[in-house]
């Protein structure tokens, strides 16, 4: 068995029907943080399992509702997620050691507007950034990253390219 993942990143308040339309193809919905208004989460497909943290521009709304930090397990990957966490080998302050404790098998982040997925060896933790959905901030292409997690693997990564910013 194998669970489909999309995860986006930075809608700031934006979402649209290209972006919905590859989130009716998954399993479960992982948003990583600048969610920017509630209505964003509440136009996701309803049948899909849907885990987010909240941002730095996130309002007490979406703060009530969401966590700063989120450690899960699915299909025998463990995950930690958090919107603002560098990236390898310069991660934010505090970053490394939460890695460092909860040893997942994948850290998530956003807030960069940056797609990048790596592998650091030195944590033994796959990086992955979505890139963002929204039309805020200087990013030139809207990204998202679809995966499948299978038997204690990731399979099938593929960035997902949703148009330019501001078009």
């Amino acid at each position: 068995m194998s669970t489909k993942i999309a995860l986006i990143s930075d809608s700031h308040s934006y979402i649209d029907h290209k972006t919905l339309q590859y989130l009716e193809s998954v399993d479960e919905i992982w948003h990583a943080g600048d969610i920017g208004a509630l209505q964003v989460m509440e136009q996701l497909p309803v049948e899909k399992r849907v885990r987010a943290v909240f941002g730095n521009i996130d309002d007490e709304a979406c703060r009530a509702r969401y966590p700063e930090w989120d450690a899960f397990e699915v299909e025998g990957i463990k995950v930690l997620m958090t919107h603002i966490g560098g990236k390898p080998p310069r991660y934010a302050k505090g970053v490394w050691s939460r890695i460092k404790a909860e040893m997942p098998q994948v850290f998530i982040c956003g807030h960069s507007h940056i797609c990048k997925v790596e592998f650091d060896q030195k944590l033994n933790c796959l990086y992955m950034n979505p890139g963002a959905i929204g039309q805020q901030g200087f990013h030139q292409m809207r990204t998202m990253l679809l995966f499948e997690l299978s038997d204690g693997k990731i399979k099938n990564l593929q960035v997902v390219e949703l148009g330019r910013r501001g078009r």
